[in-house]
């Protein structure tokens, strides 16, 4: 039956992929995919060999016109970007929301993601977690919307690279120098790393480090009640 499913890959280690993920990819018809050479690599660990088609987020519109085609060819689509789960600050809502309208059925394959990855070791008490995802890049919009959420005062969670990194602790050490941060660097990867500290401190560890490497996701805490 034509079904695409929205399958979740490993954030670093190729091993933490299901076996309903890995069942999903070696049945059906095509694979699409953010970066066709990055999946292959999974792929290949895993003696899977399939037809790709690229859907990243300059071409899903075009893309997805083409996956809706292929579905009403009876073929069955599989959809995976580079890292976690498709569409959670990745590629993929626009390629589903268009696969719905064409009246065939999404079903999605649950598994990693960096977002539950790094709340699962942060020992999080709190009910309530704001997922923004990564900020703006432009230095302005970063900051006022740093401090939206800093004012809220929940707790929430970005994604940054390593070469905005130490800007976004910066900011967070300005606005609120004291609030506890938790950092996820290369989750799930040889150099894993896990830090917890305020953000002044934070920025000033960092900062000595001088080079980042390595994707960054960071959870602040909400602020202390009185």
């Amino acid at each position: 039956m034509s079904t695409l499913y929205v399958v979740a890959t490993p954030i670093g280690n190729l091993k933490d992929i299901t076996l309903r993920a890995l069942e999903v990819l070696q049945s059906v018809d095509v694979i699409a995919c953010e970066d066709t050479r990055h999946t292959l690599k999974l792929l290949n660990a895993h003696n899977i060999k399939k037809h790709l088609i690229s859907c990243r987020a300059d071409n899903e519109a075009q893309s997805a016109a083409g996956i809706c085609g292929i579905l009403g060819e009876g073929r069955t689509v599989a959809y995976a970007s580079d890292a976690g789960t498709p569409a959670l600050s990745d590629p993929g809502a626009a390629l589903v929301q268009a696969v719905r309208r064409a009246g065939y059925p999404v079903v999605p394959i649950p598994g990693a993601s960096a977002l539950a990855t790094l709340v699962s070791v942060a020992g999080l008490r709190e009910r309530t977690v704001t997922f923004e995802g990564f900020l703006s890049p432009k230095a302005g919009k970063r900051r006022a919307r740093i401090r939206e959420l800093l004012e809220r005062g929940e707790a929430f969670v970005v994604y940054e690279s390593p070469f905005r990194f130490l800007k976004l602790l910066a900011d967070l050490a300005d606005l609120s120098p004291e609030r506890e941060i938790f950092v996820g660097r290369e989750m799930t990867k040889v150099h894993e790393e896990y830090r917890a500290a305020t953000a002044k401190a934070l920025l000033e560890e960092f900062g000595a480090r001088g080079r980042i490497l390595g994707e960054v996701s960071v959870l602040v805490l909400g602020k202390k009640k009185a």
